[in-house]
């Protein structure tokens, strides 16, 4: 495995993520999670792989999965590029225990190291926007924690495009730490953060840690012969439009003799450099197929034919601004090399 480099940072990420949403113990839920032992082992396959970059978060399997990876790290912690996430409530009871002021920034942060058996993190991420505390708070907080050397770097999950570009514009006035990457959930059956985020992310030189890049497992096939086993996904709620997109994965898989979840990942890989998978695995066999997408190239054809089946429509005002080049520009607009 190789690595890339988060955002504008010299920290070296492995080009697959290990996710440890599904790592749990007293939470255990078949439908959703691996127990302890197979936790282990999916933790043992990733590494053995040469992936070091673990994804956790303070509220996945109500702080197990913290304490699992917290365990499996101890013996070499520094080896590991380890990230975490604050935001969702620990207490549903209080009202701060919220949020992403700094009064649960330093509650969370403070539990979360102390489950993982860390001083800091790598990269703290803030796990979803609040619209009810300024974006300057949140940033500052953050420097704050930085400079304290709690967290290395910080990132921001799931936020509209305008917040994350004001928070780094103000942070880079101010000097103050700015995010280095998004995570967002990306996959050919959800496009949608090509519309902003992505042109953003290019912008700002943002890596993009990319969530179920298998749209929750529905582009592994496994719903498509109704035999998928214990699952959260209710396959009722699979569109026509998602089983459409599925059966083109799996019939350009069969004609490349890969699987589908392999071609999944490798479409989200190949569609810009800055992407980078997390991967979430409920047995190590399912982990073993993914990290299978590392030796998979997706020819040019087979990228158009899954970029067509699953396009989508960006609405204004890109598809406005992308129809009226020759109006705006003359012909000789057609000559100019664009910077991106």
């Amino acid at each position: 495995m190789r690595y890339r480099l988060l955002g504008r940072s010299g920290l070296r990420v492995s080009e697959l993520i290990l996710g440890a949403m599904t790592f749990a113990d007293e939470h255990f839920d078949p439908r959703r999670h691996a127990d302890r032992a197979e936790s282990q082992r999916i933790f043992d396959a990733y590494v053995e792989a040469g992936g070091r970059t673990i994804d956790t978060a303070n509220r996945y399997t109500e702080g197990d999965s913290e304490r699992i990876v917290g365990e499996l790290v101890a013996h070499d912690r520094d080896a590991f590029v380890l990230s975490t996430k604050y935001t969702i409530t620990n207490d549903g009871s209080d009202a701060n225990a919220s949020g992403n002021h700094r009064k649960n920034l330093r509650r969370s942060l403070e539990q979360s190291l102390r489950r993982l058996r860390t001083d800091h993190v790598d990269i703290l991420w803030v796990h979803i926007w609040d619209q009810d505390t300024p974006i300057e708070e949140t940033i500052r907080a953050l420097d704050d924690v930085v400079h304290a050397g709690q967290a290395l770097y910080v990132g921001i999950s799931d936020a509209p495009a305008w917040v994350v570009a004001r928070a780094n514009t103000i942070a880079e006035l101010r000097g103050w730490t700015a995010f280095t990457g998004l995570q967002l959930p990306y996959s050919l059956l959800q496009r949608e953060i090509e519309r902003e985020l992505l042109p953003m992310a290019d912008a700002f030189d943002l890596s993009v840690t990319a969530w179920s890049p298998l749209g929750s497992g529905v582009l592994s096939g496994k719903f498509l012969d109704g035999d998928a086993g214990p699952t959260r996904v209710d396959p009722a709620a699979i569109s026509d439009r998602d089983t459409t997109i599925t059966r083109e994965v799996v019939a350009v898989a069969a004609e490349l003799g890969v699987t589908p979840s392999q071609v999944a990942i490798a479409w989200v890989r190949q569609r810009s450099p800055r992407m980078i998978p997390i991967l979430g695995a409920k047995t190590v066999a399912q982990l073993h197929d993914t990290l299978g997408a590392l030796e998979v190239v997706l020819p040019v054809e087979a990228m158009a034919r899954l970029e067509d089946v699953s396009a989508i429509d960006l609405g204004f005002p890109t598809d406005m601004l992308q129809r009226l080049q020759g109006f705006v520009h003359g012909d000789v607009g057609a000559l100019v090399d664009r910077r991106r």
